[in-house]
């Protein structure tokens, strides 16, 4: 406002309020984008132990007292180790941090079909603490493989450990192995993993075996051991981290856009297109089960049930994609599993729907062989651990794996010869004596 007083005129400034409103605003801004981060990195929630679920046994308790890192808090990265989006993230990109490089030995193992199955030998560093010769059979996660770093950090460990690894490669999942027959792998086949198994059983007839399984690997190892008793000879325990445990209750989950599952199926399904069409010429053709219309629906597919329907499948021989998923998923063989089974999943995981985790807690809550342990964060085959921002080379999921396995060869070593796994035919005193 200007005002004229004896020939000179006075400014003065019409709106002083106006900075103190941008200064506001800025304010506002901020304090958005801080309650928008707070919110995605999820960091008021808090850290906490493991939700585990078992009975209480004398075997469950020994486990849990000398395997202490499951009833301790697990503690993630503080500024993004809350969020089981960035978890998955970090795991499907990255992998890990400082990944070790073991060297092993491809082995090839012809199947009945033609197919060709691969898996790598990895020997250990050194003597297992027991003295005992132990071999981890390990099966990766979808279209994965040995190579894979989460995989290779796991196996690192392991040899130091003084365990030797035999990890399978997935059918198809190897860009420089052709396929020798027209098949690749599948939700729930545990062809190659049989063999590779039946393999080391052959070669180190006085190994003891822990079956270890991740996200699709962990439906696989416990459809095995369930679908045939014989199959859990000389099998010390199993572990199965971050599966679904229904194929058929999953599909339902994941075209859901909750927890931006419907975007992860997504990206799941242009993967799964890659792996098929690098085979293209393998699997598809005159000699195959593939048709023409089914590549070109395959090219449409923006969803794994899709590829399933039109592909995977027919693999086997599948008349309807429920068939496929109910014949597939080891929520039908896993109650037949009598070893130690250590069941884990992450409650943040975006894969894993939160109804699916009622399998394996009603499961060990029947089964005294059965251990499920839910941690509040990690993800899906995150479960990185670190102080603020840079993660730690070795997960929560690597030394929970090792640990168990290490606690279940110390109970091993501990029982009466009658009692240890593989000498079912050696009598105790007490049988003798009768």
């Amino acid at each position: 406002m200007a005002t004229q007083d004896s020939g000179y005129y006075d400014y003065t400034i019409v709106a002083p309020e106006m900075p103190a409103m941008f200064d506001g605003m800025k304010l506002a801004a901020v304090a958005t984008v801080l309650y928008v981060i707070v919110r995605c990195l999820n960091l008021k929630s808090p850290t906490a132990a493991p939700d585990i679920t078992y009975q209480d046994t004398p075997l469950n308790r020994f486990l849990l007292k000398s395997c202490p890192i499951l009833t301790k808090e697990y503690i993630p990265p503080l500024l993004w180790g809350k969020s089981g989006h960035l978890q998955t993230a970090l795991y499907g990109k990255m992998g890990r941090v400082s990944c070790p490089h073991p060297i092993g030995l491809r082995k090839y193992l012809p199947m009945q079909d033609g197919a060709t199955a691969t898996f790598d030998l990895f020997e250990p560093m050194g003597d297992h603490r027991t003295g005992d010769d132990v071999t981890m059979v390990i099966c990766p996660g979808i279209g994965n493989h040995s190579e894979k770093h989460y995989i290779r950090t796991f196996v690192g460990h392991s040899q130091k450990e003084g365990y030797r690894c035999a990890v399978l490669n997935h059918l198809g999942a190897l860009p420089n192995i052709e396929l020798t027959s027209p098949r690749m792998f599948t939700y729930g086949c545990t062809w190659e993993f049989a063999s590779m198994v039946g393999y080391i059983k052959k070669m180190f007839p006085h190994t003891h075996l822990i079956v270890v399984g991740f996200s699709l690997g962990g439906n696989i190892v416990c459809k095995f051991l369930g679908e045939n008793r014989t199959n859990q000879e000389r099998v010390l325990c199993c572990v199965s981290v971050c599966q679904g445990y229904s194929a058929l209750r999953a599909q339902e989950t994941f075209l859901q856009w909750d927890q931006c599952r419907r975007f992860y199926n997504f990206l799941m399904a242009d993967n799964m297109k890659k792996i098929i069409l690098s085979h293209r010429g393998s699997l598809f053709g005159s000699a195959t089960k593939m048709e023409d219309s089914d590549l070109s629906r395959l090219y449409t597919a923006t969803s794994l049930m899709q590829i399933d329907e039109t592909i995977m499948r027919k693999f086997h021989g599948h008349n309807s994609l429920k068939e496929y998923y109910e014949k597939e998923s080891c929520v039908h063989y896993i109650h037949n599993v009598d070893v130690p089974l250590l069941l884990v999943n992450s409650a943040d995981d975006p894969l894993v729907h939160g109804s699916l985790l009622t399998i394996p807690r009603t499961l060990a809550e029947k089964k005294q062989n059965v251990i499920f342990a839910l941690t509040l964060h990690g993800g899906h085959l995150g479960f990185f651990e670190g102080a603020v921002l840079v993660p730690q080379p070795l997960t929560w999921m690597d030394k929970v794996i090792v640990g168990y396995a290490n606690a279940m060869c110390q109970w091993e070593k501990q029982k009466p010869p009658c009692q240890k796994s593989g000498n079912l035919n050696t009598p105790c005193p007490e049988e003798k004596a009768a």
